[in-house]
């Protein structure tokens, strides 16, 4: 029930009583998914001293859909590809960013973003809840060569702003090289020759010591 629901920014200042209830459902909700841009991720700026936060990275996943294309093992919609990678991490606003080396959080990620889903999309007028809902289904999904390429994109970006940042999470307590490769190896069932430079990367960045090595086995 829509009384039911958190208070929602658009509260603080509604809207007039006479706005068009569908355009209302509407202004909500790109209200509400303001607070993408307060969600800080563990990814470091190439170009200043802080953590990125989810806004941010939703555009730069955006930008390399259009520019890393031509690199799909699989042809692909790119405006359709463009639509998940944007919509996929809005329902951090309400389950928080989950790092992606802290196994402890990751438990309950799925059901924490699946009910923030359901909380988020219902703002919306119904065909278009249904819709985006979707759309973030196929991008956890990955049956698509779109959903499988925008989550190539999403395990590519950090690796780029890890790289510039000479380790970054790479140097998360505990984690080491061949971990960072195991979560990375997604980005090879969308296409081989980004994982070959996604390898090569993690590989160099291990030979220059931004990352641990496993132990040697007894």
């Amino acid at each position: 029930m829509k009384d039911e629901r958190r208070r929602l920014l658009a509260d603080k200042t509604p809207f007039p009583d006479d706005l068009d209830e569908r355009l209302r459902a509407q202004f909500t909700f790109l209200v509400e998914v303001d607070q993408l841009k307060t969600v800080l991720r563990q990814s470091p700026l190439a170009a200043a001293d802080r953590r990125e936060n989810d806004a941010e990275h939703s555009w730069h996943l955006a930008m390399m859909v259009v520019l890393l294309a031509e690199h799909s093992d699989q042809p692909i919609d790119v405006a359709h590809t463009i639509e998940l990678v944007l919509v996929h991490d809005l329902v951090e606003i309400y389950a928080g960013d989950t790092p992606l080396y802290d196994t402890a959080a990751g438990m309950d990620q799925q059901e924490r973003e699946a009910v923030a889903a359901d909380e988020l999309f219902d703002l919306l007028p119904g065909d278009q809840a249904r819709r985006l809902r979707a759309l973030w289904d196929e991008f956890e999904e990955r049956r698509t060569p779109e959903a499988r390429f925008a989550k190539a994109m999403d395990r590519l970006q950090p690796l780029l702003l890890n790289w510039m940042a000479r380790g970054g999470t790479w140097r998360t307590p505990g984690v080491t090289a061949d971990d960072v490769r195991a979560r990375k190896a997604v980005i090879g069932d969308a296409s081989s020759s980004l994982w070959k430079a996604g390898r090569r990367l993690i590989d160099e960045g291990e030979a220059r010591g931004w990352s641990r090595s496993a132990a040697p086995e007894d």
